[in-house]
């Protein structure tokens, strides 16, 4: 497969998808204030990003709503104190995981709803129940994608059939997920070539989510671009579960198109990001976030490291290699 496009050249194909929220949510349970969530939204429209991930949508009957912000489900009547009627170009997503999301009951049409697209987020074993949420949310109205996480954990045949399975419906987008930050570019320039051979088989798009274990999150965000991926993943300050994700204010200073402005995004990072951090709230690359990206492993081991302080790094890593 050909490059598609060059250093100095944009595409008009190209959308850049905010998750900060939805991953960042990961390492403070969701608790943002109004003010932030809304400062940020501004900035992103102002910022020419395409679409704003608000977060998960999560059944209430599996996570308590007392032990999170509301970002976790992600209520209508809470979108839209933020967004009111989105008065803007910049379209709104959320996340619904697999055997997490009561989604008959909490997906609504979308003609009442402020929702334009539904990610729905999967492992590879459960294609099937990831396609029934995909047909669900078509009929209602909502664009979507299928996120299949931890790629870097499946085989060749197994990617293959699941991703005939999944051009087969109704889902407009397919995503890689580097879950656990594993993977390298030249792993994902050949990930990206399969995944755009079905996508164009099947009249689909395809995404790229990536996580920054191994410092490669815009490495490989770039690299699956420059294949034909044209849905692209950031976080502001690559805000996200453990060692966080592909730096929006990188990938923003890095496209051509000039519809896309880092200055709102430089705003955010002063007057919203900065303070979180003195807070107290963690994300990003660590020693142990970067051994489990080695290694390919959950970077659940990690997160507890990295909350206990720990830096005896050698045990750490060979009580991993044990583990494994």
């Amino acid at each position: 497969m050909e490059t598609k496009g060059t250093i100095l050249s944009y595409r008009p194909d190209v959308r850049v998808v905010d998750a900060t929220i939805r991953d960042g949510g990961l390492v403070n349970d969701f608790r943002f204030t109004d003010e932030f969530v809304k400062n940020l939204y501004k900035a992103n429209i102002k910022a020419g990003v395409d679409y704003m991930e608000f977060g998960y949508k999560a059944s209430s009957d599996i996570f308590p709503k007392a032990d999170f912000g509301p970002w976790k489900f992600c209520d209508e009547s809470d979108i839209r104190r933020i967004v009111g009627d989105n008065d803007s170009d910049m379209k709104i997503a959320v996340m619904a995981d697999v055997g997490r999301t009561d989604f008959k009951r909490d997906i609504i049409d979308r003609s009442n709803s402020v929702i334009d697209l539904v990610r729905v987020a999967t492992y590879i074993n459960t294609i099937p129940a990831a396609i029934e949420m995909v047909e669900y949310c078509h009929e209602k109205g909502y664009e979507t994608t299928i996120n299949i996480m931890a790629i870097s954990n499946d085989n060749d045949t197994d990617i293959d059939e699941a991703l005939d399975l999944i051009g087969h419906s109704s889902v407009d987008g397919i995503y890689i997920v580097d879950s656990y930050g594993a993977i390298y570019p030249e792993q994902m320039r050949k990930l990206a070539d399969k995944y755009l051979a079905f996508a164009e088989k099947y009249n689909k798009y395809v995404g790229i989510h990536a996580h920054n274990n191994q410092q490669l999150a815009f490495a490989n965000t770039i690299e699956a671009l420059s294949r034909g991926v044209s849905y692209l993943d950031v976080t502001v300050s690559g805000m996200g579960r453990g060692a966080g994700n592909c730096a929006s204010e990188i990938l923003l200073g890095f496209l051509k198109n000039p519809k896309y402005n880092i200055l709102p995004i430089l705003d955010i990072l002063e007057k919203e990001i900065l303070p979180l951090k003195e807070q107290g709230v963690i994300w990003g690359y660590d020693i142990p976030y970067l051994l489990t990206g080695q290694l390919n492993q959950h970077p659940r081991t990690a997160i507890a490291a990295t909350r206990e302080k720990r830096t005896d790094y050698r045990k750490f890593y060979v009580d991993l290699v044990d583990y494994k």
